[in-house]
């Protein structure tokens, strides 16, 4: 379908006369249509979208725009490992680490998890010596993705004590260090490119600590996890201690691959399994269930109708568990680096908005912090609300009940508000929010719920046009504060000149 037949259809959503969540409840079929839950290798999740302004009349807008920009045809490159990501010239096959995807890059993921597997076996027996603690260094998503497992399932019994540390500030390399002995430490180095600045500034850091604490041969303490494995080596790196994996795995996506070494070292290769089969068990839901039945098609669905026709420029995700409090941070870079974009895959502008602005937090602490914007201010900001049914401490499970309690009755009062002659005491309710409520939070639920929102993202993307697999948007900055630390470059502005003369960084 011509752009002009695209831009149609988004004007007949941008137009479309939406009831309100209360009228769209008359419906006795709406909780049914819209709240599903899937059997998982990890357990049930539910995902109910039933609090959202969907309705058949935007569903059928929207999947003739699916049909318009050929999503099946460009779902179907995506897991038949085609070279999807255009501006790059290369396939995103994530989906191939956990089994879906081409015969051939299936069997390359298997072989290198394979590889890895054996390396932590050898760890856990003891082969590089008596190992208590793992010092993992990324940046992006080769520390967020490894940093959100860790804190979601390694929290007790972990075989390995991780510490993730992405930040080029020392005082996150240090604070680590601070909590490992030299002596039983291992430093994993994390870099697609294993050129990274920041990765590869701490991890020289962090070779001099073992230096100065004994260790005689610091470079043997090292695991690299690249796709550039011939760095690695030249670095120093002796190659039985890389795990390479695929450069067709993108950084944020790369959780599946050698870097989710950290998880395995810490939970055991088992877990790691039950990791990839619970994202596996998505896949195949995402490639084979029909567009009105699809969980991740809905949820694209909702995200689009708030960004393109209600002018919802931020979207906000509530973890009620404790454990998930990094998935916030996760999907920030995994929605805003995939679909922050402002050209189309073939390089024309997008003239629409873009990805939605994506934060949140933990509840109940945001509740006490930000929520009264949610029920009351002048934006309107779509929710999503994440819980486990099953608590992850052993306390009074009074601790669990008002929790869930506090995650329902929030989304309850967005849909309903409460009148009131006092306007400060109103909440005009019709409000937009979503669900996500699993039995437990385990290795193969985290890996079901990640990926979700990478096709969640992905189906976005597509009927937008934009290529959600590059960021280029991320290089000018990096450029420049190389520039700098390399003594070069003029012709800043008067603001930056000053501030580097301020903080006694000279520019010759």
């Amino acid at each position: 379908m011509a752009a002009q037949d695209q831009a149609t259809l988004w004007h007949a959503l941008e137009t479309l006369e939406v009831p309100t969540l209360a009228a769209l409840f008359a419906d006795p079929a709406r909780l049914e249509r819209y709240a599903t839950t899937l059997d998982l290798p990890g357990g049930p999740i539910r995902f109910d979208w039933s609090k959202t302004h969907l309705s058949a009349d935007v569903e059928a807008i929207l999947a003739q725009l699916a049909q318009a920009t050929d999503f099946a045809g460009k779902r179907e490159e995506l897991l038949s490992g085609a070279k999807i990501n255009n501006t790059e010239g290369r396939a995103a096959e994530h989906t191939a680490q956990r089994g879906v995807g081409a015969e051939a890059s299936v069997e390359e993921a298997q072989a290198l998890h394979a590889r890895m597997a054996l390396l932590v076996e050898a760890i856990h027996e003891g082969v590089l010596g008596e190992v208590k603690s793992l010092i993992h260094i990324g940046i992006g998503g080769s520390a967020l993705g490894p940093a959100l497992a860790i804190d979601a399932l390694a929290r007790e019994e972990a075989k390995v004590a991780v510490h993730v540390v992405s930040n080029i500030d020392g005082c996150a390399l240090e604070q680590a260090m601070k909590q490992c002995d030299p002596a039983t430490t291992l430093i994993a180095v994390a870099s697609k490119t294993f050129t990274t600045t920041e990765t590869m500034t701490n991890a020289h850091s962090a070779l001099e600590w073992l230096r100065e604490g004994g260790v005689a041969d610091p470079y043997g303490r090292v695991i690299a996890l690249t796709a550039a494995p011939e760095k690695a080596v030249e670095w120093g790196v002796d190659e039985t201690r890389i795990l390479p994996f695929s450069e067709t795995v993108g950084g944020r996506y790369s959780l599946w691959s050698s870097i989710g070494f950290p998880v395995a070292l810490a939970l055991g290769n088992e877990a790691f399994a039950a990791f990839l089969a619970g994202a596996e068990a998505i896949d195949e839901h995402f490639r084979d269930a029909a567009i009105g039945e699809n969980v991740v098609v809905r949820a694209a669905f909702a995200d689009l109708f708030y960004t393109q026709a209600r002018g919802c420029q931020t979207r906000a995700v509530f973890a009620y568990d404790e454990r998930l409090a990094l998935l916030p941070d996760y999907l920030q870079q995994l929605e805003m680096e995939s679909n922050g974009k402002r050209v189309l895959a073939d390089g024309t502008p997008l003239t629409r908005p873009s990805a939605p602005i994506t934060w949140g937090g933990v509840g109940t602490d945001a509740q006490h912090a930000v929520f009264q914007l949610l029920h009351q201010g002048t934006h309107l900001i779509p929710v999503d609300f994440l819980a486990v049914k099953v608590p992850g401490h052993d306390l009074d499970p009074v601790h669990h009940k008002i929790l869930l309690s506090n995650c329902f009755a929030q989304g309850a009062a967005l849909m309903a508000g409460q009148a009131s002659e006092d306007g400060a005491r109103a909440y005009p309710g019709n409000r937009p929010s979503a669900t996500i409520l699993c039995d437990e939070l385990n290795a193969a639920t985290l890996g079901a719920l990640i990926a979700f929102h990478e096709h969640r993202v992905f189906v976005s993307a597509m009927l937008l046009g934009i290529n959600p697999f590059d960021q280029f948007g991320v290089e000018l900055g990096k450029a420049i504060a190389k520039k700098i630390d390399a003594g070069g470059g003029e012709g800043f502005d008067p603001s930056t000149e000053a501030l580097l003369a301020e903080a006694g960084i000279g520019v010759e």
